[in-house]
């Protein structure tokens, strides 16, 4: 009996024991779960906190990336206008006006220059001063408006503006004919009854002084009489115009636009002299891109486009377009510039000036050289580009001032061609006519080149 008591007490002992063991094993194992997902909570956090610090730093990055490229960002310098703008070429700079000078023209005789302004004025100067040290223009103001455009008529007596807040054409009238301008008095006429509801970009005078064209900014393009009554609207077709002309032979007005193409008319008058008609006579094709801007010969057998394509192209328009013919793609150069740009063609068609921002290249168009760069000619983009009368001079304005420059690669166009003329000259009498006219161009250019 005393022995199975103390066996069943063995028992109980050993029981309590492996029970304890239990506990104490259970209780490392709880314990080293516990430390293990502690560590592993605390690694999470800390990677979670690196990928935070790599994502900052990666935002960061970027934007101080982005931040970086917007300060590298080129920017385009512009001419101060207060430094003068200086060239061996340039004849003269024309300073009376107190405001940015949006247009200028010269007038059908070669003898003035017009061009108005911000200032509410309009002067004009006359050409022969332009090798003069000083350089007397005569006013005529504009009240509570100014003139975006001129234009002179044909007869060199009178002028049209066109109003910027007025939006409407006013006719000024000159006075007494005097070359000095000493005291000729010009004087408002009339302004056109009708007011334009779009913006003019440009407006133009027939040769013969049939009529006056107006050129709008959406697809419109008016042709009026010189009194102001409306003769015929004309639907370009274009999404936009961006220029507008009247051919110097007075026949024809063209437009050009966002599409690729320069879209000529002709607008027809019976014999009596009244308006008949508009039809369309031709169009230049061949660019791939909206066109700027365009230009006429003086006799109105050349043209001259450049085009957004980054191109421009010099054409044959002597053709016959009652016929269906097209005019002839002569020549195509090309240019880097990405805004839009100013061309122009010297009425006897030798020499292309393309004006692209501050900047003024000049073109033998015979040889098909750039023979000369005018860098930073203004202090603001060249608001217009034109040939004088008998191509001598190439004036330009783009701030305050205007600038007249010596028409050199058309002289020494001028020359050259003379001379192989006279080359192929089957006569004596001939070939000492161009001899004549050789001597006189290379006298112009050596006067120019002694000024300087």
């Amino acid at each position: 009996m005393a022995g199975g008591e103390a066996g069943s007490a063995d028992r109980e002992s050993s029981s309590w024991a492996v029970l304890g063991l239990t506990a104490v094993v259970g209780a490392f194992i709880l314990l080293f779960v516990f430390l293990f997902n502690l560590i592993k909570k605390s690694h999470s956090d800390e990677d979670d906190a690196a990928d935070k610090t790599k994502a900052s730093d990666s935002v960061n990055g970027s934007n101080e990336a982005q931040s970086k490229k917007k300060k590298e960002k080129p920017v385009v310098k512009k001419r101060d206008s207060r430094v003068a703008f200086s060239h061996p070429w340039l004849a003269c700079t024309l300073r009376s006006h107190s405001g940015f000078v949006l247009g200028i023209d010269f007038s059908p005789n070669g003898k003035y220059l017009a061009s108005c302004s911000e200032d509410r004025t309009i002067l004009v100067w006359n050409v022969k001063e332009f090798n003069k040290r000083e350089h007397k223009s005569f006013r005529a103001n504009v009240e509570l408006d100014h003139a975006t455009k001129v234009r002179f008529s044909p007869d060199s007596r009178a002028f049209i503006v066109s109003l910027f807040s007025g939006e409407t054409i006013r006719v000024f009238r000159m006075g007494k004919k005097d070359e000095n301008l000493a005291t000729s008095k010009i004087q408002a006429a009339f302004d056109f009854p009708q007011k334009q509801s779009v913006e003019m970009i440009n407006i133009g005078i027939a040769s013969n002084g049939k009529f006056i064209m107006t050129c709008h900014r959406d697809t419109t393009l008016k042709i009026w009489d010189i009194k102001g009554e409306l003769l015929h609207v004309i639907d370009t077709h274009q999404m936009n115009n961006t220029h507008g002309l009247v051919s110097p032979c007075g026949r024809f007005v063209a437009t050009s636009g966002f599409t690729p193409d320069v879209k000529v008319w002709e607008v027809c008058f019976d014999k009596s002299g009244s308006f008949k008609e508009v039809t369309r006579a031709f169009e230049l094709k061949g660019h791939t891109s909206g066109v700027h801007c365009f230009a006429f010969s003086n006799d109105s057998r050349r043209m001259a486009s450049v085009s957004k394509d980054g191109t421009w192209r010099f054409w044959d328009t002597n053709v016959e377009y009652q016929k269906k013919q097209d005019p002839y793609l002569l020549k195509t150069w090309k240019y880097d510039y990405p805004g839009p740009s100013l061309i122009a063609l010297s009425p006897d068609a030798r020499t292309v000036a393309l004006a692209t921002g501050t900047t003024i290249r000049v073109y033998n168009v015979a040889s098909s050289e750039c023979q000369q760069i005018f860098e930073d000619v203004h202090s603001g983009d060249i608001a217009a580009l034109e040939f004088s009368i008998d191509s001598s001079y190439l004036v330009s304005c783009g701030d305050k001032h205007i600038n007249v420059f010596f028409n050199v690669v058309g002289f020494k166009g001028t020359i050259s061609e003379l001379e192989e003329k006279q080359k192929a000259a089957t006569t004596q009498a001939l070939r000492e006519r161009l001899q004549q006219q050789i001597e006189g161009a290379k006298s112009l250019l050596k006067s120019v080149e002694a000024k300087n």
